[in-house]
């Protein structure tokens, strides 16, 4: 089920995924450390269960979670791709792997 994100037109599934948790370790606000493959499956499952965005931001784990997401997306067509504030990145594998946010 997804709901209308405000005037965008863009329409997104009531749960999405926050890719904080999976930033991992050696940052101030880390919630410790985690396997990066584990990391990554767990963004694929999340788009196999049809979830259509991720929060992330340059600061989850100084742009470790943005690369994480970069590497799981990659390889999606362009149109099934989610993603927030790509143009905002500091990692441009990510900004070039993301649709772009209106």
């Amino acid at each position: 089920m997804t709901v209308m994100l405000g005037r965008t037109g863009m329409e997104i599934t009531r749960l999405g995924f926050g890719s904080w948790a999976v930033s991992g370790s050696g940052w101030t606000f880390s919630w410790g450390a985690t396997d990066d493959a584990e990391s990554i499956a767990a963004i694929r499952h999340a788009l196999d269960a049809d979830v259509n965005w991720i929060d992330t931001a340059a600061v989850y784990g100084l742009g470790h979670s943005e690369e994480l997401v970069g590497k799981a997306i990659a390889g999606l067509p362009q149109a099934d791709r989610p993603c927030r504030h790509p143009g905002r990145s500091s990692c441009p594998q990510f900004r070039g792997a993301c649709t772009p946010s209106r």
